[in-house]
C-alpha cells in the first residue's frame, strides 16, 4: 500500500525541478525588496561550495506570528543588482520545527563563479522583503590549474568577547574560495547570571540546562535540550561582524568539542571529572540537531533544493567527514575528530596508586631494568600484612571523594572497589606519612608503572588525565595498550572513516590537506633538565592529550600512512588549542591557527599551574607560562613558529610547488575591546607572520 507524501518531501519535489533551470530572466515591476534584518535576524550563510553546487542558508521569522512558518523564495544571481537570475525557487518554507532555519542545495552553477543570492518573502500589504544579499563562490573545476585560497579559523568564544579577529579579515577583504572552520564554533556553556553584558547569552528554557556550580569563573548552565543550543547560536549568529564574514564566504565547517560538551568522547562529557556517569546521547543528538540546523554544510550528497534536518543521520550514525576539491592543487580531506574516539587513555577519576602495568608486563616489554628505582616499587594491598595500611588508604580516599562531592555511601564503595590489588609506594607512602603511619619499605618489592608515574596526583582531576602528563611513562602505557587492545585504545577517527582518509589522500590532487580539529604539534614542556624546579617535577610533560599526543601510537601510524598516500605532499590543518602553530610532525607540515577569540594557552596554562601548587615567581610558572613558547620550541624541535597568546587566523594558499601560510595576529589582551567603530585602531594592532612549505619543509618568508 502506498504511503502519504510527507509535506516536506512533496515541496522538496517541487523546487527540485526548479532548481534544474539553469537561468532565469527577473523583471520585477514593483521594484526591488525592502533589505529586513528583523525578518531575517541571523542573517544569510553559504558553505561546502563545490564546482557546480553550494549549500545556501538563512533563518526567517514572521515579526507578527514567532511560531508560523515562513514561505520564501530564493533568488541567486551572478550580480548584486538580482537584473538576471540564474535561479528563482519559490515556496521555500523556514519551518518552526527547525527553529525557522532553511538550507537550500543550489546546482547547475559554473566553477569558480562568483554568486550573489536573497531570501525573499512577501508581507502583509503586498510587500516584499529580503533578506541581507550574500555573497558566494563554488569552487574551481578539478582540471583547473589555479592555486586555492582559504582562510583556517577556530574557536570563537562569544561571552565577554568580541571578534576582533573576524573584523580584520573583512578589512582586508581577502580573495577566497572559503573559509575552514575547525570547530568550537559554539562554546555549551553560559553564565548562570548572564547580567546586563551586550556579549552575554541566556536560555529561554534554563530549567532544560545543566547545572555547573563549581565551574571555573562562577556558576554556569551547560546546553542540553535543543531549545538551549538553538539559543547560544541564534546568539553568536546575531553578532554583526560574524554575518558579515558569513555573507562574504562560503564556510567549510567541522564540529569539535563544543558544539556538544567540553573534552567530549563520542556521546560523553566530561563535567565531573569522573564523579558521576556522563553518558548523554540524547544531549548529544541535540546538540546535532541545532548544529545541522544552523550550518550550510553538504554531508548526505543532497539533491538540488531544500536540505532537511531530520534526512541528516544523528549520532550514532552521524557522519560529517568529506572531501572536497579545489582545482588540480588542493584536496581538502575534513575529519570528524569527536564523534569515534575512545575515552582519554587517562580516567579523570583513576587512583593515583592503582598499578596499570605490574612486573610480569615490564619484564615482557624488556623495561624491568629501566624501572627499577625504588619509586617504581609496589605492594598487594591485599596481602594480610598490610591490612593496616589499607585501612588508612581506604579512609583516604573516602574523604578526598566525600570532599569533591561524593556521598558518604559512593566513596565507601569505591574506596572498596578500587583500593585494593597493587598499589604504588610512591603514592601510598605519602598517604601513609600524612596520617602519622610508618611507610612500608620498598625493599624487595616488585617494580611496576601506576597511575601516579603517569602524572596522576588527584582523584576526579583532568590534571595528569586530560592534560599534564608525564610523556615518557605515558607513551610506554600508551604503547603497551595499543598492543594488547590491538590498536582499540587509540581509534581516534574510526576504521570507517581512517580507511576512507587513507583511501582519499591517493586520490588526484598536488596538495591533500587534512582538516583536523585538533592539532598534531606534540607540546612538550620538558622540565628534566631544569636544576631550578623541584626534583619530582623533572620530567617531560605532554600537556594537551584530549589532542593527537593522548594517542601518539595512532598518530604516528596516521601521519607515515597519510604521508605515503599522498606522495609527500600532505598539510594539516587543525586548530582547538588556542595558539599558534607551524610544526613537522613526523614528516608532515601542520598549521594550527589562532583561536578567534578563545582563551590562549598562555592563559589557561596559567591557571593549571598555579592550581598544581606553583604561582607566578616559581620556576615552575616560568618555563611554563612565562616563558612557555622557548620551552614548547625546545620540547619540540621540528616547531618552526609557536605564539600562544595571540587570537586571530591563518591565510593558507595552495600552489603546485608549495603551500603558504600567513597568521594575522592580535594580542590575547585586546578580545574584550570592541574594536567595530575603530577600524584603523584594530588595524595597527595586528601583526602577520608568514611561511612557506614544501614536503616536509617549513620555511619563514
Amino acid at each position: 500500500m502506498s504511503q502519504p507524501l510527507h509535506r516536506r518531501t512533496v515541496l522538496k519535489c517541487i523546487v527540485a525541478v526548479a532548481a534544474s533551470t539553469a537561468s532565469a530572466c527577473h523583471d520585477d515591476d514593483d521594484g526591488p525588496p525592502t533589505e529586513d534584518r528583523q525578518r531575517f535576524p541571523q542573517s544569510v550563510a553559504s558553505g561546502d561550495p563545490r564546482p557546480d553546487r553550494v549549500v545556501l542558508w538563512t533563518r526567517a521569522v514572521d515579526p507578527a506570528n514567532a511560531d508560523a512558518d515562513v514561505e520564501l523564495t530564493l533568488q541567486v544571481a551572478r550580480s548584486a543588482d538580482f537584473r538576471t537570475l540564474v535561479l528563482e525557487l519559490k515556496g521555500l518554507r523556514a519551518l518552526a520545527d527547525d527553529d525557522h532555519t532553511l538550507r537550500v542545495q543550489v546546482t547547475n552553477l559554473a566553477p569558480r563563479t562568483v554568486y550573489f543570492y536573497r531570501f525573499v518573502v512577501d508581507g502583509p500589504k503586498h510587500e516584499r522583503f529580503s533578506s541581507p544579499v550574500g555573497r558566494t563562490r563554488t569552487a574551481p573545476s578539478d582540471d583547473a590549474d589555479v592555486p586555492a585560497r582559504f582562510v583556517v579559523a577556530n574557536c570563537q568564544d562569544f561571552l565577554g568577547r568580541y571578534y576582533n579577529a573576524w573584523q580584520r579579515l573583512l578589512q582586508l577583504d581577502e580573495d577566497l574560495d572559503c573559509v575552514v572552520f575547525l570547530g568550537d564554533y559554539i562554546y555549551e556553556t553560559v553564565l548562570a547570571d548572564a547580567g546586563a553584558d551586550p556579549r552575554s547569552i541566556s536560555f529561554g528554557d534554563p530549567g532544560s540546562a545543566l547545572s555547573l556550580p563549581t565551574a571555573a569563573g562562577g556558576p554556569r548552565l551547560a546546553a542540553q535540550s535543543v531549545s538551549n543550543y538553538r539559543d547560544i547560536y541564534r546568539a553568536i549568529r546575531s553578532d554583526p561582524i560574524l554575518q558579515q564574514v558569513h555573507e562574504r564566504y562560503p564556510f567549510i565547517v567541522v564540529w569539535d568539542d563544543h558544539e556538544f560538551s567540553d573534552d567530549c568522547w563520542d556521546a560523553h562529557a566530561n563535567y565531573t571529572d569522573g564523579r558521576a556517569v556522563e553518558f548523554e546521547p540524547e544531549r548529544r543528538r541535540n546538540a546535532e540537531q541545532a548544529f545541522f540546523e544552523y550550518q550550510p554544510l553538504d554531508v548526505t550528497a543532497a539533491p538540488a533544493g531544500p536540505v532537511e534536518v531530520d534526512s541528516i543521520p544523528r549520532y550514532p550514525d552521524a557522519r560529517i567527514w568529506r572531501d572536497l576539491s579545489f582545482g588540480r592543487h588542493l584536496r581538502l580531506l575534513v575529519t570528524d575528530y569527536r564523534s569515534y574516539r575512545p575515552d582519554h587513555l587517562i580516567p579523570e577519576d583513576a587512583w593515583p596508586g592503582t598499578v596499570v602495568m605490574d612486573a610480569a608486563v615490564l619484564l615482557s616489554l624488556g623495561l624491568t631494568a629501566a624501572f627499577a628505582a625504588d619509586t617504581f616499587a609496589y605492594v598487594d594491598i591485599d596481602a594480610a600484612q598490610n591490612a593496616p595500611q589499607k585501612v588508612i588508604l581506604r579512609a583516604a580516599y573516602v574523604q578526598l571523594a566525600v570532599g569533591a562531592g561524593l556521598s558518604l555511601a559512593d566513596a565507601i564503595a569505591r574506596a572498596e572497589a578500587t583500593v585494593r590489588g597493587n598499589v604504588a609506594l610512591a603514592y601510598a607512602n605519602a598517604v601513609l606519612t600524612q596520617a602519622g603511619a610508618p611507610p612500608l619499605d620498598p625493599t624487595g618489592k616488585p617494580r611496576g608503572i601506576a597511575f601516579v608515574h603517569l602524572g596522576k596526583t588527584d582523584l576526579f582531576s583532568r590534571l595528569g588525565a586530560r592534560y599534564v602528563v608525564i610523556k615518557d611513562t605515558f607513551d610506554i602505557y600508551a604503547a603497551w595498550r595499543f598492543g594488547v587492545t590491538s590498536g582499540a585504545s587509540e581509534d581516534a577517527l574510526g576504521q570507517v572513516q581512517e580507511q576512507w582518509l587513507l583511501a582519499a589522500a591517493r586520490e588526484p590532487g598536488t596538495w591533500k590537506v587534512v582538516v583536523s580539529s585538533v592539532s598534531p604539534t606534540a607540546m612538550i614542556w620538558d622540565l628534566s633538565n631544569k636544576a631550578d624546579v623541584p626534583a619530582q617535577v623533572r620530567n617531560r610533560y605532554a600537556f594537551d592529550v584530549d589532542q593527537w599526543d593522548g594517542f601518539p601510537d595512532r598518530k604516528r601510524q596516521l601521519l607515515e600512512g597519510l604521508r605515503t598516500a599522498a606522495n609527500e605532499h600532505l598539510v594539516f590543518v587543525a586548530g582547538d588549542i588556542h595558539a599558534s602553530f607551524a610544526s613537522v610532525e613526523l614528516g608532515v607540515a601542520a598549521v594550527t591557527a589562532p583561536s578567534i577569540s578563545s582563551s590562549s594557552i598562555q592563559e589557561e596554562a596559567a591557571g593549571a599551574v598555579t592550581a598544581a601548587g606553583f604561582p607566578p615567581g616559581s620556576a615552575v610558572y616560568r618555563y611554563v607560562v612565562t616563558e612557555q613558547q622557548a620551552t614548547l620550541r625546545e620540547g619540540n624541535p621540528g616547531i618552526a613558529f609557536v605564539d600562544t597568546d595571540a587570537h586571530g587566523f591563518t591565510v593558507v594558499e595552495v600552489g603546485p610547488e608549495a603551500v603558504r601560510a600567513a597568521y594575522h595576529l592580535i594580542p590575547s589582551s585586546e578580545v574584550r575591546t570592541d574594536y567595530s567603530a575603530r577600524p584603523e585602531d584594530l588595524a595597527a594592532r595586528f601583526t602577520r607572520r608568514d611561511f612557506r612549505i614544501t614536503p616536509g619543509v617549513i620555511s619563514a618568508v
